[in-house]
């Protein structure tokens, strides 16, 4: 099983608070006001809006918070300036973290960083030192006990799909950047529901550790995600089979 997907599993086991969702819900709304701020308010002409968008769709955001959150971007409505940052990491163990920040303070974010980072034994790498140990790929995350692998399978690789698999009842479709919009139209035109759905960093080498610095790196990347000007957080840590989120 991929590290992705595991981690992918855990997110899904203990995300399914309301208030997790909220908390990603707000995240989704920062992605698409900046996209459309960058590049306007038109999905067809704006790529970067048109996948934050897919993203949103894929959580099952409503139309409406999707459609306020463009009208923030262009103003339209009023709304808050973010600035985009990225900082590479390194966890307890050698474990490579890539965390992109959407911010209105970033000398706050950059201190909040710097404290989880340091409360939990990491540390900051020099820049690209971290991004080349990652590729870009489409993920695409489903049910596996609502649906079957079979199902997803041929709906999925007849969009263009690399991979399909199931893990620990979650099943996860893989695409290349560019199927990532086809794969998930596909998906959505034959009414299955996703849990989540995004271009992601995918570690092109995984970092296997005992279950003792596993837990460390997990917790580490947890708080991490749960700071709100953090808006996604990557890593190359392989979870061990049988290992649980405390």
């Amino acid at each position: 099983m991929s590290g992705h997907s595991k981690w992918a599993t855990i997110k899904h086991k203990k995300g399914a608070a309301d208030a997790k969702r909220g908390q990603m819900f707000t995240k989704l709304i920062k992605e698409i006001s900046i996209a459309a701020r960058m590049g306007g308010g038109d999905i067809e002409g704006n790529p970067r809006l048109r996948t934050a968008v897919l993203k949103a769709r894929g959580a099952n955001m409503p139309k409406d918070n999707i459609d306020r959150a463009i009208k923030k971007g262009t103003g339209e409505l009023e709304g808050v300036n973010y600035e985009e940052l990225v900082y590479e990491a390194y966890a307890p163990g050698g474990v490579a973290i890539f965390i992109e920040v959407l911010t209105d303070n970033k000398n706050r974010a950059a201190a909040d960083i710097r404290n989880i980072l340091t409360r939990a034994g990491g540390q900051l790498a020099t820049a690209g030192s971290v991004s080349r140990l990652f590729k870009r790929q489409g993920i695409i995350t489903l049910d596996g006990e609502q649906y079957t692998e079979d199902q997803i399978m041929e709906v999925a690789i007849e969009g263009g799909a690399e991979d399909v698999s199931l893990a620990e009842g979650i099943i996860e479709v893989t695409t290349a950047p560019e199927d990532f919009e086809p794969v998930l139209n596909s998906l959505e035109n034959k009414r299955f529901e996703t849990l989540s759905a995004e271009i992601s960093m995918v570690p092109e080498v995984a970092v296997t550790l005992d279950t003792d610095a596993t837990a460390k790196a997990v917790r580490l990347i947890e708080r991490l995600e749960e700071n709100d000007d953090v808006q996604n957080v990557y890593s190359n840590i392989d979870i061990p089979e049988g290992f649980e989120a405390e």
